[in-house]
């Protein structure tokens, strides 16, 4: 997986998409649990992760390094 992973809402489910695919990875009721799986999947492909609001502007960015241990993260 390259492409960065948005969260957004279509037709009254919030769903999951890899940028550079055309069908969604996953789709849910609320988007909480929508954008926990979002950022699990941007977390795990070290990716960005864009959440949209219902109105689908931008609502959030987040950025995950892809190195997991927080060891060698700095700050």
């Amino acid at each position: 997986m390259k492409g960065d992973v948005e969260t957004y809402h279509e037709n009254g489910t919030w769903k999951n998409k890899v940028e550079g695919n055309s069908q969604a990875s996953s789709t849910h009721d609320t988007k909480d649990e929508a954008s926990a799986k979002g950022r699990e999947m941007a977390a795990e492909h070290g990716v960005e992760h864009i959440i949209r609001k219902q109105d689908g502007t931008i609502g959030e960015r987040n950025t995950y390094p892809r190195e997991r241990d927080p060891r060698n993260i700095p700050g």
